[in-house]
């Protein structure tokens, strides 16, 4: 791991070059519509324009630099960012934390639907700006989002391909983007150098104070800093010293975009916008097709890099157990590509559905920011036990860093909240998403509660006795257990009973495989206790949470290793392989729970394990989540029994007859 974390932190053009092109598609692609949003169409004036410029720089300061890119990104677990991450880091400090991840999480991912329309509708609605365009792509009609929408769609559907192709050239297209801004933003600053003044935080504060409903206008600022919290999901992609070069330079390129896009509000010759865009309205007329290319460009690679955070954001909650299994693909060799099918479609449906409600960017605008506001606010509630707990600081520091915070997003939180009247229908999205985490992983909790474990020496001399006992029909010669118990000599009961009940399961060598989720991102290791001499094996696999499992490979792979070192006598006995078949004769049992009518639940409890266990079949089966798809596998259903039903009121009454 410590290699990996190194080589992440190289700096070298190609890796500066990675950085820009998938860490800062949402925080990048925010000049096309933030300062619009903030001005809308209000009276320009100069209070207006120049604290909107104000808030929008500290904003970035204090979210982006000092929040995420200074402190947030020391959190790292082994060179692996964002929310799941940083809860493994933690999680042992405070048993309420799992909560705290969910609510953050969900928020995440729902931007997920609301992020790619906004950017992608924001450049093609640019489109309008040009000569003889203005009335085909107006805001909101047909043929504007139909193109949305066709993008969008197209995007989706080359997810299940992967970007290893396209990928190559993110970095370049997202330098010229930036190179883009800062050019452009420094040509209208030559003509109206005055609007640098814009920096000093009192125009924001006097924006706050002064001007009408200022404090609302928090809710457009806050678009500015949207991207922050992918900075730190994407550092296992990049590393810290690559984001935080980069940062410098997309950093100046975004102010000098606001400041150059708010010299042009002010020098123009009108009281409002009248709808007009002046990141487009800005451009020299020659330049505005391949601007709107350019940028168009850009909004893809930020939905690209949203959607594949997307992906791996929910494979580690399913690694962590707060997702259901689901299919997951590695569409290339790329480490870490991967694509969920069920995801991929979810994305999809609710990006559709945005662009079709919302119609224009604008009207997206207005909605967009609240989910991303709380994902904020549970960082901080996480990096609050980091900094204790974790970097030892004292509280008075803790204090002091997480309460800045938390009056800063709790101040956009609440001008958020007067966005919920425009996005009401889209909290349905987010509930589902949260109500899903929750049931797992809780519903989960009480099922695992239930499982007996019993100590493996007890029921050696059976073993033993069964394995010799010619008169039982051999069920095969290798017999492999997947167990939950982490000592070396537990095993659940329920596999005891599977072992000896009904007709007893007779096998030369019993295996108890136990797969360990690790809180280190890519961890790969396994230890072998034998606890009778080629008889019975307990084998730990120790994996990482951004690792997909593959049981029945690794499980093979140990017992070549065990073989050719000879630490076993394996190597001079039958496998069960034959003449015919070459293939050692392995058979692995996956015992799965089913929920017993004989249970007598309370209210809640029996919301919330019905729910469970309904996600938990709908999901995937445990053999195909375990890996172990290909492999000769033998499933056994038993009922969990929570709470058993004891008063049974049945009265006999008299045979007439």
């Amino acid at each position: 791991m410590q290699t990996n974390k190194g080589n992440l932190n190289k700096i070298t053009a190609a890796s500066l070059l990675v950085a820009l092109g998938i860490i800062y598609g949402d925080i990048g692609t925010s000049p096309l519509y933030v300062l619009s949003a903030i001005v809308g169409e209000r009276q320009i004036t100069q209070t207006l324009v120049f604290g909107g410029v104000s808030l929008i720089f500290w904003t970035l300061f204090f979210q982006t630099t000092l929040k995420y890119i200074w402190l947030t990104l020391k959190a790292d677990n082994h060179g692996e960012g964002g929310v799941f991450s940083l809860f493994a880091l933690v999680k042992r400090y405070n048993k309420n934390l799992a909560i705290i991840t969910i609510l953050g999480a969900t928020t995440l991912l729902a931007d997920g639907i609301i992020t790619p329309p906004i950017s992608v509708a924001s450049a093609i609605e640019g489109l309008g700006t040009v000569n003889s365009f203005e009335k085909i792509f107006v805001p909101g009609n047909l043929i504007t989002v139909g193109i949305v929408i066709g993008i969008l769609s197209a995007l989706f559907f080359f997810q299940r391909f992967g970007t290893q192709n396209i990928g190559k050239t993110f970095g370049p297209v997202m330098t010229v983007w930036f190179m883009m801004l800062l050019i452009v933003g420094v040509a209208e600053i030559i003509h109206f150098p005055a609007m640098l003044k814009a920096l000093n935080p009192y125009y924001g504060y006097k924006l706050l104070t002064d001007y009408p409903k200022g404090f609302w206008l928090l809710g457009a600022v806050f678009l500015a800093t949207t991207g922050a919290e992918a900075l730190y999901s994407d550092l296992g992609h990049c590393g810290i010293k690559n984001i935080r070069i980069t940062w410098i330079f997309v950093k100046i390129s975004l102010v000098i975009n606001y400041i150059g896009q708010a010299a042009w509000i002010l020098n123009l010759k009108s009281s409002t916008l009248h709808g007009l865009n002046p990141f487009f309205e800005m451009m020299p007329e020659w330049f505005l097709i391949p601007s709107i290319i350019i940028a168009t460009a850009a909004t893809i690679i930020a939905s690209q890099a949203l959607i594949s955070g997307s992906f791996t954001l929910v494979s580690e909650a399913m690694n962590l157990n707060f997702w259901p299994r689901v299919t997951v693909r590695q569409p290339s060799d790329i480490k870490g590509q991967i694509y969920i099918p069920s995801i991929n479609i979810v994305l999809w449906f609710g990006c559709i559905l945005m662009v079709i409600y919302f119609k224009t960017s604008a009207a997206m605008q207005a909605a967009y920011g609240f989910s991303i506001t709380i994902a904020m606010m549970m960082t901080t509630v996480l990096l609050n036990f980091y900094l204790k707990f974790r970097l030892k600081w004292k509280q008075i520091y803790v204090t002091l860093v997480i309460g800045l915070f938390a009056i800063i997003e709790s101040s956009f939180f609440v001008a958020n909240v007067a966005k919920i009247k425009q996005r009401w229908m889209f909290l349905f999205f987010e509930l589902s998403i949260f109500l899903t985490m929750y049931v797992w992983y809780y519903g989960r909790k009480v099922s695992n509660s239930f499982s007996k474990f019993v100590d493996i020496g007890k029921y050696t001399p059976q073993m033993i006795e069964l394995s010799e006992d010619d008169s039982i029909p051999k069920f095969c010669t290798h017999l492999i257990y997947l167990t939950k118990a982490n000592s070396r000599v537990q095993i659940e009961e329920k596999i005891i009973k599977s072992i000896f009940s009904k007709k007893p399961k007779r096998a030369d060598v019993y295996w108890f495989v136990h797969l360990n989720r690790t809180e280190d991102p890519f961890t790969m290791s396994y230890d072998v206790s034998e606890l009778i001499d080629d008889k019975v094996i307990k084998i730990n696999i120790n994996i990482g949470f951004r690792i997909q499992p593959k049981t029945e490979i690794y499980f093979r792979k140990i017992v070549r290793e065990l073989v050719t070192k000879k630490e076993l006598n394996l190597h001079i006995r039958a496998d069960g392989s034959t003449k015919y078949n070459p293939e050692p004769d392995f058979k692995f049992v996956v015992i799965e729970k089913f929920l017993s009518v004989e249970n007598d639940f309370s209210l809640k409890k029996g919301i919330l394990l019905n729910a469970y266990f309904f996600l938990k079949n709908l999901g995937l089966s445990d053999e195909r989540a375990f890996g172990l798809d290909k492999s000769d596998v033998v499933t056994e259903e038993i009922p969990f029994i929570f709470s058993p039903l004891e008063k049974v009121e049945l009265e006999r009454i008299s045979n007439t007859h």
